[in-house]
């Protein structure tokens, strides 16, 4: 009775009908607030594939029509919704101790019409592919973590270059080429500038070889745990050396272990150690190395704190970054952060931003739960997403509307085969 007694379905809907009416004054009308709502809504509900399609059957529309005119053409401020996301969980997740986090992610595409899509390397799939990549920043406490930000990268030379392939796509006029390092310091930026209060900055190889980057943290005296490789070079008392070759150097006796945080089957141990580095800059800087107690193979990462640090600290700020593979793991698996059908720039855009709003809210709701009892651990976001579903979210159906959703579907899909058939037959 204890566990059934902390379920609290109809607490965690005034939860959401309050986030909603937070971003209500983003839109300009009534109709495409209420599908806002109703989008956000299908994301959080049991459904197949979180498309335009298959979230207005959910709604209970007539036709996918007013899902996309959301994405597509409605009047209303992602970029405000967005901002309206970052305070939102900094107002209900943001404590002592809170870490940013930068990385990317990609989104597999099939054609050439989506905006930035072109054949590049994704850790989604492993391999390169044809796919959209996105970089993404988070934000991490012990309280919870959820995305905050996010930017759609354009390669230079296969987007940027081609003007007519950017007007297509709705990409903007004043759209610039940016590196991903590039596009999380502008995130980075903002989001210091919007009053988030943070210590430490992390992200992998990507974000530790920029020298930009790192500048811009320096600069505004946040502490940063970037990876890099074991080929970069660094200057330890006067010599430049690679990180491999100063690893190679750490006397048995000078590594420690220490866990880089509870992972699924329990605490992460590795060996950790760490030598000053850049001596004679302001501020401190040191070189950490991890290594697996197992295989034996080294990670390295460049740190930068503005006053003197403990070892454990970089040892728990580089443990918190797989906390945003972690979120995009559940913004996939649980409000369809990939699943979308949209091509053009603000489409992404706008399906991205409310993605994350329903992940921000499944963040909050579960950093509000209690540890019941030693028997059950406290709800977890697909929990909670899952009981939503099944007990409020989920709607009875008749049987003439789940026939003339078939006849839609079919009728489109052969509407489409024919026009496909009929490009393909022109010389």
């Amino acid at each position: 009775m204890a566990v059934a007694d902390s379920v609290d379905p109809d607490g965690w809907m005034v939860t959401f009908n309050e986030l909603m009416n937070r971003i209500a004054g983003r839109f300009g009308r009534v109709e495409p607030r209420r599908t806002a709502g109703a989008y956000v809504r299908g994301l959080l509900a049991d459904i197949e594939r979180k498309n335009c399609w298959q979230l207005a059957e959910q709604a209970g529309l007539t036709g996918p029509q007013a899902m996309q005119r959301l994405l597509r053409t409605a009047r209303w401020d992602a970029e405000a919704v967005r901002d309206d996301v970052r305070a939102y969980v900094l107002e209900h997740l943001g404590a002592a101790g809170g870490v940013l986090i930068v990385d990317e992610t990609g989104f597999v595409k099939k054609g050439l019409a989506s905006a930035g899509v072109q054949r590049q390397y994704t850790g989604t799939a492993g391999r390169i592919e044809n796919s959209q990549v996105g970089v993404f920043l988070a934000y991490a406490c012990p309280r919870g973590r959820a995305l905050i930000d996010r930017r759609l990268y354009l390669p230079e030379r296969t987007w940027l270059a081609d003007a007519a392939r950017c007007r297509a796509a709705g990409v903007p006029e004043q759209a610039v080429f940016a590196t991903k390092p590039a596009l999380a310091a502008q995130m980075i930026a903002a989001a210091l500038e919007a009053g988030i209060e943070v210590s430490w900055v992390t992200g992998d190889e990507v974000y530790g070889q920029d020298p930009r980057l790192r500048r811009l943290l320096e600069e505004r005296e946040v502490g940063y745990v970037l990876a890099i490789a074991g080929t970069r070079r660094v200057s330890l008392e006067g010599i430049d050396l690679t990180a491999a070759e100063i690893a190679a150097r750490v006397e048995s006796g000078h590594w420690h272990r220490y866990s880089a945080g509870r992972g699924a089957k329990g605490h992460r141990i590795y060996a950790w150690a760490w030598a000053r580095i850049d001596v004679d800059q302001s501020g401190y800087r040191w070189l950490l190395i991890r290594r697996n107690l197992t295989t034996g193979k080294p990670v390295f990462y460049r740190c930068y704190a503005p006053g003197p640090m403990p070892l454990l600290v970089l040892v728990c700020t580089a443990g918190i970054r797989w906390m945003v593979e972690e979120s995009f793991q559940a913004a996939k698996g649980q409000v369809g952060l990939d699943q979308y059908q949209v091509r053009g720039w603000k489409g992404w855009h706008r399906h991205i931003t409310l993605a994350m709003l329903a992940l921000a809210f499944l963040a909050v709701v579960a950093a509000a739960q209690p540890v019941t009892d030693d028997r059950h651990i406290a709800l977890t976001m697909p929990e909670i997403r899952r009981l939503l579903a099944v007990l409020l979210l989920s709607r009875p159906r008749r049987i003439a509307e789940i026939l003339r959703w078939s006849q839609w579907r079919r009728r489109h899909q052969a509407i489409a085969r024919r026009c496909h058939y009929q490009r393909r037959s022109q010389p």
